[in-house]
This record gives structure tokens, C-alpha cells and sequence, in this order.
């Protein structure tokens, strides 16, 4: 048994592009825009969506959007989803990057929200 949910939309945008896209971003919601804490690939939009981090990500790739479902078991969520008809591109520090079926890119990660939400908002499985 392990529990899941939807954590975050990432708007990936080409390296050279990603200070235009987060600068964007950051205006067409009113929402300021900033980089965690040894994370500069990533320009958070801060309160965007209550309880979502809504982020670009610079990529070395071409714009698009993908999704982030954080677990609590990893290893358990991959296999959950691949049952379902993804199927893992790669990994990277922990974190599997899932293509599911019509082609969108998803990646399982480690819970990153704080305990309380993560509790009350996950599913269980």
C-alpha cells in the first residue's frame, strides 16, 4: 500500500527561452516568480494554485508541459502507473520520468510538500 497525488505542473521551456517563459508566466498569472533554494533550473510561481506548485522548468529539449505525481513510494507508483500503460523514459536522482499513452511526459517523484498536505491529499493505493 502506498499513496499518491498530483504535486505540480511544470512548464518546460527551452534553456535560452526559460527567463522569457518564467517572466511570462509570473505576469499572465500576477504571480511572483522565484528559484528554490539550489534548484536554478526551476522558477517556482509562487501561490499560482492552492496546494500545486505550478513551475517552469529550463530544459535542454523542446517546450511542452508535464506533470509531477509525488509519492511516498516510488519504486510502488512506477510499477502502478507502467500497469496502466506508461512506460519509463529514464530516471534521475530518484525521480522516473513515465511517458503515458497519447504521449505525455509524467515523472514519480519523492513527497517534496510538507507532511500535512501530502496527507490530506493524497490517495492511497
Amino acid at each position: 500500500m502506498h499513496r499518491s497525488r498530483l504535486s505540480t505542473i511544470l512548464i518546460d521551456a527551452p534553456a535560452d527561452q526559460a527567463g522569457a517563459s518564467a517572466s511570462f508566466w509570473s505576469s499572465a498569472l500576477g504571480v511572483p516568480a522565484q528559484s528554490p533554494p539550489g534548484e536554478p533550473q526551476f522558477q517556482t510561481l509562487e501561490d499560482c494554485v492552492p496546494n500545486l506548485v505550478v513551475a517552469v522548468q529550463s530544459v535542454e529539449d523542446t517546450a511542452r508541459y508535464h506533470l509531477d505525481i509525488e509519492t511516498d513510494d516510488v519504486p510502488a507508483e512506477v510499477a502502478r502507473l507502467t500497469a496502466l500503460g506508461a512506460v519509463e523514459v529514464s530516471s534521475w536522482q530518484g525521480c522516473h520520468t513515465l511517458r503515458a499513452p497519447g504521449g505525455h511526459l509524467l515523472c514519480v517523484i519523492p513527497v517534496h510538500s510538507d507532511e500535512e498536505t501530502f496527507r490530506a491529499l493524497a490517495r492511497t493505493w
